[in-house]
């Protein structure tokens, strides 16, 4: 049997009731944090411009894009909304021998369950279903090593979810999965040297291709089959080969993942979270930032590649590098005392302060803390003052990490911040109140208006 069956068959036999108490809490969490993500960039300009492009050209009556009352097809909202969940940086993430960002999901499950009135509790089981696919194909090979990005395992995830809401068969679904993996591989460029606005589109992308792929699966088109295994296959062309144990899935012998995926305490690139910390801890050990001679960054080797190894980090020059940049963070970190929405702003990558700071900053790999990654996502930072002290300060595991969660109290408080300027405070409290009951719902729909921000 082709592993797309097999993902196939796991997706049909998954039941609501497979979902323990800690999986349907974080899902809801996730789901509270993504809507705040996506809140909040709404007038961002990359977003507003994907907007545009969809209100303009793809009118539909299926699904909602956020923030409004207007409707496009499943797979149209789908790209606009992932697309501002992804936006900031600031939604989850997942670490294993490939990153991912986890969340990016839910935009697919929401496009697809509002179009078919679906319930709270199959949307829960959507994501949660998302959320095992995607985190176990990153448990199984690296793709970024090989040159391709990780939204390709996303390709296969969302592609699931929106077949389990859509009641494809086993065979839809494997179709699904065959024609979406086929199709759209992306590469991984889009996370290499200076970064575009795409970096931010590129999942939102993948998951617009799944939903897609399972549509037509549903029509009864066929895809290239076996899409793993095959001749010119995935295996050989893309990940390299591995397996799959699915006796260890959520809800068939084994824990979900979902609970295991991390959400951000501040908007920027997951393997600098605890970076951040550290620079805020020795901020308050600094008197003058004048008196700082350098700065050295340890760090693993994935916080190395992605966000300290290209000279582009040091001169960012858009907000996708910034927020990609260890240096340039802990930079802002150090001055500001903060790290926020605002930190990327253009005055602020291009402001005199943080440039020359730039310039006393160096990052290294750490083969003992590459050695203890992802189980601690480790930075180090040694700062040297001009009388030759040396002040050091590690963190091991940031706010966030499954081992230090994010209560609801805080994830309602990140929530706010992100869309007080969006939302009333009648509106906020009324979404929280639906989402922390969203299995009780009968039909997501009136989410959506729940979301619509104030002009």
């Amino acid at each position: 049997m082709t592993i797309a069956r097999q993902l196939a068959n796991y997706a049909i036999s998954l039941r609501f009731n497979d979902l323990g108490e800690d999986v349907l809490l974080e899902g809801k969490k996730r789901i509270l944090d993504s809507l705040g993500c996506a809140i909040g960039a709404f007038r961002e300009t990359p977003v507003k411009s994907a907007r545009g492009v969809i209100e303009q050209n793809y009118a539909g009556r299926s699904s909602t894009i956020l923030g409004t009352r207007k409707k496009s097809s499943p797979d149209m909202a789908t790209f606009v909304n992932g697309s501002m969940i992804r936006y900031f940086d600031f939604n989850d993430t997942y670490l294993s021998k490939e990153p991912a960002h986890p969340s990016d999901n839910i935009s697919s499950c929401l496009a697809i369950a509002e179009m078919n009135h679906k319930s709270g509790k199959d949307l829960l089981l959507a994501i949660a279903l998302a959320y095992e696919v995607q985190c176990r194909l990153c448990d199984s090979a690296s793709l970024r090593s090989r040159g391709w990005d990780h939204v390709c395992y996303g390709l296969v995830s969302s592609a699931l979810a929106a077949g389990r809401l859509l009641g494809l068969s086993a065979e839809e679904m494997e179709n699904a999965v065959n024609i979406s993996l086929n199709s759209h591989i992306a590469m991984r460029q889009v996370r290499a040297g200076e970064l575009s606005d795409w970096k931010g589109f590129s999942f939102a992308n993948a998951s617009r291709n799944a939903v897609f792929s399972s549509l037509l699966a549903k029509q009864g088109i066929s895809g290239p089959s076996p899409i793993f295994e095959g001749e010119m296959g995935f295996f050989k062309q893309v990940s390299g080969e591995f397996d799959l144990d699915f006796g260890t899935f959520g809800g068939k012998g084994g824990s979900f993942k979902l609970p295991e995926t991390y959400i951000k305490f501040f908007p920027a690139e997951y393997h600098a979270q605890s970076a951040i910390w550290a620079a805020l801890e020795l901020r308050k050990e600094v008197n003058n930032l004048q008196e700082i001679r350098s700065i050295k960054i340890e760090t693993h080797e994935a916080g190395y590649t992605i966000l300290g190894k290209d000279r582009e980090k040091w001169v960012p020059k858009t907000k996708e590098t910034a927020d990609h940049s260890l240096p340039y963070i802990v930079g802002t970190a150090l001055i500001a005392g903060k790290v926020d929405n605002s930190s990327y702003s253009k005055r602020r990558i291009a402001g005199p302060e943080i440039l020359k700071l730039l310039e006393k900053i160096s990052v290294e790999e750490d083969a003992e803390l590459t050695k203890e990654y992802p189980r601690k996502i480790a930075n180090r930072i040694t700062v040297e003052l001009s009388n030759g002290e040396e002040i050091t300060r590690q963190v091991d595991v940031p706010k966030g990490h499954p081992s230090n969660p994010m209560t609801k109290d805080e994830i309602e408080q990140k929530f706010r911040g992100l869309t007080r300027s969006s939302l009333t405070e009648n509106q906020i409290n009324r979404i929280f109140e639906y989402v922390w009951n969203l299995d009780e719902r009968r039909d997501i729909s009136p989410l959506f208006g729940l979301c619509v921000v104030r002009s």
